[in-house]
């Protein structure tokens, strides 16, 4: 089996969770009655993953409604409320849920944890479960928009205070999460993408230059990763917005690669690259030696399947930045970053993942 092909980590709902979970938030099943339903379909999941030969298991964020915001309501000092959390996507205005500071972030017993334990007691020999969380930076981000920029400067004068405790709140729930059993750990991480592209001056105007906040995402994100296990993999997944097939940003990686390709101490790059809105692969020569990268060339965004021949051609043009024997492929994100999903079908979805399986193998062997 190929250990040279992966996914991102989310799946789409099937329809018996999103009803599950709108009985939850509609007071008519308990939460304790949302996780079996959640557990057996996350059941179902894993063994079609296993079947697809995935070398990584997860729970496909059946756990959350929203790739990051769940996470982040896991630590004490964060509050949200359900109205007022639009973002504008291209296109569409992303419906999620306001998610701000009330106190000092600290890290308590994060319900995460618990929904990890289910998926590793699904492990089998060749496939372990892998976690996926937002990034530290994606917090640190979402703390300072503008309209929580106030909020958060009266609970954390300067931004190195907040980066301080963001830090070591992750440190504490990586620390659960190794405890657990978990042995690899995804970053998930818009940052990256958002820092990049026409509009970043204008986006990150309240937090200084852009470079001044390329060094504080950077430093937060290590912190995080500041004294980890050895035998712990942190990886990155970098991306420009996943949201009911639309996306946030575009740029290249030309302006992020001399931080985050050099500098971020983790183990593995998981980067978009299923069209022109990520650039080229030039890039890809600042990746430090000690990296490992997951070309996302096949998209989850559009249920057309890529052709074999074109997306073998782009490894290979890869190639010449970084070795072979370095990279992988992957989708170039989840196939449902928030619960919504993806405009495609579960079928779709698996047809992707096998097309995928096939051009690792045809590269890189069986």
């Amino acid at each position: 089996m190929s250990k040279k092909f992966d996914v991102v980590g989310s799946f789409l709902r099937p329809e018996s969770l999103k009803k599950a979970r709108a009985d939850l938030d509609a007071g008519n099943i308990s939460k304790e009655e949302f996780t079996k339903i959640k557990n057996e379909a996350v059941k179902v999941l894993v063994e079609k993953q296993k079947a697809a030969g995935l070398p990584y298991i997860t729970d496909g964020e059946y756990n959350r409604k929203f790739w990051h915001l769940d996470f982040f309501w896991g630590f004490e000092g964060i509050d949200h409320k359900k109205d007022g959390g639009g973002v504008q996507f291209n296109g569409e205005v992303a419906d999620l849920e306001d998610t701000f500071l009330v106190g000092k972030i600290k890290a308590k017993a994060h319900p995460f944890v618990e929904d990890f334990k289910f998926v590793k007691s699904l492990e089998s020999e060749g496939f372990e479960a892998k976690q996926t969380i937002p990034a530290p930076a994606q917090l640190f981000q979402q703390l300072n928009i503008p309209k929580n920029y106030e909020a958060t400067r009266k609970i954390y004068p300067t931004n190195d205070e907040l980066i301080e405790d963001i830090g070591k709140a992750y440190r504490e729930v990586i620390k659960q999460l190794y405890d657990a059993g978990c042995r690899t750990i995804q970053f998930d991480d818009c940052t990256w993408g958002a820092i990049v592209g026409d509009a970043a001056a204008q986006r990150y105007k309240l937090l200084g230059n852009l470079k001044e906040v390329k060094e504080q995402l950077l430093k937060v994100n290590n912190l995080a990763i500041q004294g980890k296990p050895a035998d712990l993999k942190i990886n990155t997944h970098i991306c420009r917005g996943n949201y009911h097939s639309t996306y946030f940003t575009s740029g290249p990686y030309d302006g992020v690669a001399g931080f985050v390709f050099e500098k971020e101490n983790v183990n593995t790059l998981y980067l978009e690259y299923d069209d022109e809105r990520s650039g080229g692969f030039q890039p890809l020569a600042h990746v430090s030696s000690d990296k490992n990268v997951v070309l996302g060339l096949i998209t989850s965004k559009r249920p057309e399947l890529e052709d074999k021949t074109t997306v073998i051609a782009r490894i290979k043009e890869a190639a010449k930045y970084i070795p072979l024997e370095r990279l992988s492929i992957s989708p170039q994100c989840g196939f449902a970053s928030c619960e919504i999903g993806n405009k495609l079908t579960e079928e779709q979805q698996w047809a992707k993942i096998r097309l995928v399986r096939e051009i690792a193998e045809e590269v890189w062997g069986k």
